[in-house]
């Protein structure tokens, strides 16, 4: 298979032809052929040099586009401003926030002795590394705050390692813990309770199948050998058990997902552990977790008997869900967030996908709406009992700025606005509502300059999830500005599969509905070529991880449709992504080619890797994976993008672009997501014909 591309009156490298082998799977009868199935092996010289291959080709076609490196450059500029979180107290007095100078890879962990106070450097992830690849994940301070447990990952990789430092003097101790995963540090006494699994096979540690999540205690001062085997399930090897406490550390709660939907949560009071863990709830078709606790009273948040989620209120001593009590919850829109404040509670809602606050009684009741700057998305942080609160406000157009909130008076003021070196005033956001396939009214966020003129012209950044109960709401990203300069619009849209509209929207995007997503997504483009505000050869289409498969799914079915696609860490081997790390987890959402002949043929009928045709003409590919992604193993985009170069009968390009030391995308550095950042606008540009 030849390969070739015009770009700046060059042609692009040609891609040697990915060898094929005669791997075939039955399905239920149904053969399925697996060529390339020889790459999922990740340690093979073979592989390795596929890889090499391919990222040559891309980056010789990168690098030749001609505006590429101006684009890094305006990227850099407008990414280089002093970023701040909200303060938060601690036990020890103390308050914290996190803060970056604009061109730092990692955020830094700074303390103060009060709000506003001189800040002193607490924790710099960049000194961990050298390339800035190490990144914090998470913080944990014991009761006291005398003792701060911090988690790392490196490279990207979901795998996890624990440190512990004396918060008063800043020294390092000697507990080390690794194989760590999904878990945060909940502490107890003079340890803390992680979850982590077995020391996995040496070569293979990101791709292969994890199985037998347990809860391990850690004793301050001893080695992780040591750790004792707090809680497991050998029974049940494809779940995930992760532990929390409350602040008192009177209370442990125990969350078992990976089964269904949602979870299940049980209590153990740590007064009396001999009496075990009590479960809470009645199955895992319902998502529950504590939010605060006072005294033996437990405030949860749950989808249990409330679609839309609710704040219900238990009792430590008869803890199961049927003397649960709801204190907040609308049957018309998604309860989204609750924080504690004082002796008010905070409640987020969703309405129409962006946020609306309001502040009640710890008995509820009737709520007052706090006053947000606009359509975006407002996140509050708080402690009962102290009289503070602050949150964090941004918007398409609107940089993330902090607010203090008067909890009396309900005024806001700014504790901290950044100042940019770009000026987004003259451009606006609108939501629009259009209908699906089936007649669904679907919402969608655009964003351009003011006084468009709908002539069909505008390239156009079209942007999805759609899945896991996952709700996109109106965020900033600084790396947007450059196409808003080159007259791009962006566009969000609402899918089914997410959480804007609570649980039946997720539904109808999850399993045998799952190409009711697809058919939102294909509508938007539809809606926009129609009512003029851009042509099919000048929409791109971006989505990562499930929105990954999101495009996969649509570039197959309606690949005349769109000019530029851009699959980020995709799952687009449908067949076969139980498989390999966490995938089965996914299951809820997806089902499996395993579980029926049914679900088997609704899956091939839509995997991206199944569906790529011989002798199609399809968009202009630029294909993003990573070594060390342990989330969706690279050899989905593997696969995906040797098949679509070998079917592809267009012109445009269908390329891989691989990155190392970086995973799935959390705790990437700056610099590389900038490099990232200006690899997928510049390719979209030039295949859109437009220029920076």
């Amino acid at each position: 298979m030849t390969m070739t591309a015009v770009l700046a009156g060059a042609c692009a490298p040609k891609v040697p032809q990915t060898r094929e082998d005669d791997t075939v799977d039955v399905y239920f009868g149904t053969e399925v052929a697996d060529p390339y199935r020889w790459l999922e092996d990740d340690n093979s010289p073979e592989t390795a040099a596929w890889v090499e291959a391919q990222n040559k080709a891309t980056n010789y076609y990168l690098q030749h586009i001609p505006f590429r490196a101006r684009l890094l450059d305006r990227l850099k500029e407008v990414s280089n401003y002093e970023r701040v979180g909200a303060p938060v107290h601690r036990k020890n007095g103390k308050w914290y926030f996190y803060r970056n100078d604009g061109t730092q890879n990692q955020s830094v962990l700074y303390e103060m002795d009060e709000p506003g106070g001189e800040p002193r450097v607490f924790l710099d992830p960049n000194t961990l590394s050298e390339d800035g690849t190490v990144a914090l994940k998470g913080t944990s301070f014991n009761k006291d705050g005398s003792l701060l447990a911090y988690c790392i990952s490196r490279s990207g990789s979901d795998w996890q390692e624990f440190y512990v430092m004396d918060a008063k003097t800043g020294a390092l101790l000697e507990d080390h813990i690794q194989w760590a995963k999904f878990s945060d540090a909940a502490w107890r006494g003079d340890g803390f309770f992680y979850s982590a699994y077995g020391i996995p096979e040496e070569g293979h540690e990101f791709s292969v199948k994890n199985e037998g999540h347990k809860v391990y205690y850690h004793k301050i001062g001893t080695p992780q050998s040591e750790d004792r085997i707090f809680y497991e399930n050998p029974a049940e090897p494809l779940r995930f058990y992760t532990l929390s406490t409350n602040e008192e550390e009177t209370m442990a709660f125990l969350s078992e997902d990976g089964a269904d939907i949602g979870n299940h949560l049980y209590v153990m009071d740590l007064n009396n552990e001999q009496a075990g863990f009590v479960q809470m709830t009645p199955d895992m078709q319902h998502h529950c977790y504590p939010v605060q606790t006072d005294g033996s009273t437990i405030y949860l948040m749950t989808d249990l008997d409330a679609p839309m989620n609710r704040l219900a209120v238990a009792d430590l001593r008869r803890p199961d869900w049927k003397h649960w009590k709801t204190l907040l919850g609308k049957a018309d829109r998604v309860l989204d967030d609750v924080c504690f404040a004082g002796d008010k509670i905070i409640a987020s809602y969703l309405e129409d996908a962006s946020v609306h606050s309001y502040i009640y009684s710890l008995k509820g009741g009737e709520g007052t709406p706090i006053a947000l700057p606009g359509i975006g998305n407002a996140r509050f942080v708080g402690r009962k009992g102290e009289d503070w609160c602050y949150y964090g406000y941004s918007s398409i157009t609107s940089p993330g700025t902090i607010y203090e909130l008067d909890l009396n008076s309900l005024q806001s003021k700014v504790y901290y606005a950044p100042k940019t070196n770009f000026d987004l005033a003259d451009f606006e956001t609108v939501q629009v509502f259009f209908p699906s396939k089936d007649g669904t009214r679907i919402p969608m966020f655009l964003t351009y300059k003011k006084g468009l003129t709908l002539d069909g012209s505008h390239p156009v950044y079209l942007y999805g999830y759609g899945g896991f109960n996952i709700s996109l709401t109106p965020d900033f990203s600084a790396t947007r500005v450059p196409f808003f300069e080159a007259g791009g619009i962006y566009a969000q849209v609402t899918l089914r599969g997410g959480g804007e509209y609570g649980e039946a929207w997720h539904l109808a995007g999850t399993k045998m509905n799952k190409q009711n997503v697809f058919d939102d997504f294909i509508g938007a483009a539809e809606w926009l070529i129609a009512r003029g505000y851009t042509s099919s050869s000048k929409l791109a289409i971006v989505g990562g991880s499930n929105g990954g498969l999101l495009v996969g799914a649509c570039m197959t079915q309606r690949p005349d449709l769109f000019a530029v696609a851009v699959p980020r860490v995709g799952v687009m081997d449908m067949l076969r992504y139980h498989k390999f790390t966490i995938g089965w987890n996914w299951a809820p959402d997806y089902g499996t080619s395993e579980e029926s002949e049914e679900m088997f043929r609704y899956l091939l009928g839509y995997s991206p890797l199944h569906n790529l045709k011989p002798g199609t003409v399809y968009p202009a590919t630029l294909v993003t994976t990573a070594d060390h992604d342990d989330r969706v193993v690279p050899v989905h985009s593997f696969k995906f993008a040797a098949t679509l170069q070998k079917d592809q009968a267009g012109s445009a390009p269908v390329l891989i672009r691989i990155d190392t030391k970086a995973g799935h995308g959390g705790g990437k550095p700056l610099s590389k997501i900038l490099e990232e950042q200006a690899d997928i606008y510049a390719f979209i540009l030039q295949n859109l014909g437009e220029k920076y």
